[in-house]
């Protein structure tokens, strides 16, 4: 029988520990605002780039929370033999994996307020109402797929090794996505490597939103994160079902 009230405490107990955590929260947060700051308002020598590099910077902020923060408490509560008894005890599973999620979106939603404000008051950014709330739909919940990542990556790797691997995926995907260098500036070999990407498309829906996308279709976008998304689940079961045995 399904208990909204178990589903509720675990993910304030999830969202209380990282907020004790400010090393993990702190840089989630502040890194993108900051590389915002500098790339966006401080270096902005080009009109119209501060709502580019909002999207930009937003998607790779908030990528980042959903990754880290499965990968390394999953691998780590592995290690240390909780996710164990979380399988053995009463709360269903699907509450721990659920409240991670909901402690993600919050710090996703905690670093694009924080840009939007940013990027409307010292950048000049303005957008129509609709445009704002569907920037902030499509960004949250585009970080699903991110999540299946890190979640996969705990379920594989040790508490040890998880934050550096997280890493070596995280950063050269954003890059290769176009996150941090307009995807046209890339060399060619470099945007049919973005296509394979799930960054590359979530990103350029979020532009889409904006009106910055590269102007591919907006359905090819979101069959490509729905594919990553059930394809990662696949996994993910199939990796869980594994350490169960």
């Amino acid at each position: 029988m399904f208990n909204a009230n178990l589903y509720v405490k675990e993910a304030g107990y999830d969202l209380l520990s990282l907020w004790r955590t400010p090393a993990f929260f702190l840089p989630a947060i502040l890194f993108p605002v900051t590389f915002y700051i500098f790339f966006g308002i401080v270096f902005n020598f080009s009109s119209g780039s501060g709502q580019y590099m909002l999207v930009s910077y937003a998607c790779f902020g908030m990528m980042g929370p959903a990754m880290f923060n499965y990968a390394t408490a999953v691998a780590s509560d592995r290690a240390h033999g909780w996710l164990t008894l979380k399988r053995v005890a009463p709360m269903p599973l699907s509450a721990y994996v659920a409240a991670k999620y909901f402690s993600s979106l919050v710090f996703a939603l905690c670093i694009a307020l924080i840009l939007f404000v940013t990027c409307g008051l010292f950048a000049g950014v303005e957008l129509y109402t609709w445009q704002w709330l569907a920037l902030l739909l499509v960004l949250l919940i585009g970080t699903l797929p991110f999540a299946l990542i890190g979640l996969l990556l705990g379920l594989c790797l040790s508490d040890k090794g998880a934050p550096a691997v997280v890493n070596l995926v995280y950063l050269p995907m954003a890059f290769l996505s176009g996150l941090w260098v307009p995807i046209q500036f890339l060399p060619e070999t470099v945007q049919y490597i973005a296509y394979g990407l799930p960054a590359y498309h979530y990103a350029q829906l979020a532009h889409a939103v904006i009106g910055t996308s590269q102007g591919h279709s907006i359905w090819l976008h979101l069959a490509a994160l729905v594919g990553f998304t059930l394809l990662l689940t696949v996994i993910v079961r199939w990796r869980y079902q594994r350490l169960s045995h």
